[in-house]
């Protein structure tokens, strides 16, 4: 019985090994495709146009692509709806809209040459 209970007991270690074996093959596949996905222009181009789309009158995404003079006109004319009932934030908001599908429909090289290395900031 006892002679058993060994078997078992190197049967479980065995397999706790080669189980850990897996987790670290798996945690490091994970963080090689996170530094590539988090690392791309992609990510960029999802995460502007996405913000771009929800939060577009408060000109975020443009903050996101380095544009900080548009991104404070955009915040300014948002924040400014506070006092025009809400007009200037409805443009800036729209503004944001279109901005946000335009970058979601280009492609990973055409969004990179226009508004990353060509530096377009509006439309």
């Amino acid at each position: 019985m006892s002679e058993e209970n060994n078997n078992l007991g190197d049967d479980i270690k065995k397999g706790a090994e080669e189980a850990a074996e897996t987790v670290k093959d798996a945690a490091s596949e994970f963080s090689e495709g996170a530094k590539e996905v988090f690392g791309s222009q992609e990510n960029k181009k999802m995460l502007a146009g996405i913000l771009a789309i929800i939060l577009g009158s408060l000109g975020i995404h443009k903050f996101i692509l380095g544009y900080t003079k548009e991104g404070v006109i955009m915040l300014v004319l948002g924040l400014l709806g506070i006092f025009t009932c809400g007009i200037t934030s409805s443009i800036s908001w729209i503004v944001g809209i279109i901005e946000g599908i335009m970058y979601l429909t280009k492609s990973d090289e055409e969004f990179y040459e226009t508004y990353q290395a060509g530096r377009k900031p509006w439309f």
